[in-house]
């Protein structure tokens, strides 16, 4: 029988050393990579086929959500689970979403991170207490889901979400340009339709912003 392939996806060496060492035990199971960032996990994804992807949340230069909608749309058979210290509503929003079938608190990967990927390799979910009862009063009770008024009202493209991100986290339009493999001039425009459509009128808007939408970090994840 084939293994059940896992991709790791952390921008922390600490903490992919610890989530190894809680899979690779089990039987069956095998540990195809690891990932630093989530533009990384987007490209070990396409090259190694993994049947899962563990992606934590908060990660530099792509962050968890926007690769889980990258990996999904690129690789729709490749399973995802999040890893997240962040239950805000919003956050659960976006990773149901994005089509990630699992959803793990980093607080409590030690004892349910097993329990996830297995449920996840049945072709079944694993969601927190809260994400439950947040499907079932957006998905099951009737009418339109929460969810998809709240996206309805996201005004960017997944690529300008990329680029929101590179800038929030200090890069130049040129360094934007070269991570994304576009012309410096793309990256520009890019960047002036993102201030046009949140009517934004300098840098440290952008920063908030993208720290108010899970796009970077404000503090360091565990």
């Amino acid at each position: 029988m084939k293994p059940f392939r896992i991709l790791i996806a952390d921008d922390h060496e600490v903490v992919r050393r610890g989530l190894r060492s809680l899979l690779e035990g089990h039987a069956g199971w095998e540990i195809c990579g690891e990932a630093v960032d989530g533009r990384d996990a987007v490209e070990q994804t396409l090259a190694l086929k993994p049947d899962l992807v563990v992606l934590d949340v908060r990660m530099p230069n792509l962050n968890g959500l926007d690769a889980a909608h990258q990996i999904l749309r690129t690789e729709p058979r490749t399973a995802v689970l999040i890893l997240t210290i962040d239950e805000s509503d919003q956050v659960i929003r976006e990773v149901l979403n994005a089509g990630a079938r699992g959803f793990v608190l980093k607080s409590d990967a030690a004892r349910d991170l097993v329990a996830a990927v297995e449920s996840l390799q049945r072709h079944r979910t694993f969601f927190t207490s809260k994400v439950s009862e947040l499907v079932l009063d957006g998905y099951l009770t009737g009418g339109k889901p929460a969810i998809e008024k709240e996206i309805a009202q996201d005004r960017l493209t997944p690529r300008e979400r990329e680029v929101v991100q590179l800038l929030a986290e200090g890069k130049t339009t040129k360094e934007v340009a070269t991570v994304l493999g576009m012309s410096v001039k793309t990256a520009e425009t890019h960047r002036a339709n993102i201030m046009r459509k949140l009517n934004f009128h300098s840098v440290s808007q952008l920063v908030l912003y993208a720290v108010r939408n899970n796009l970077v970090q404000a503090i360091p994840s565990v």
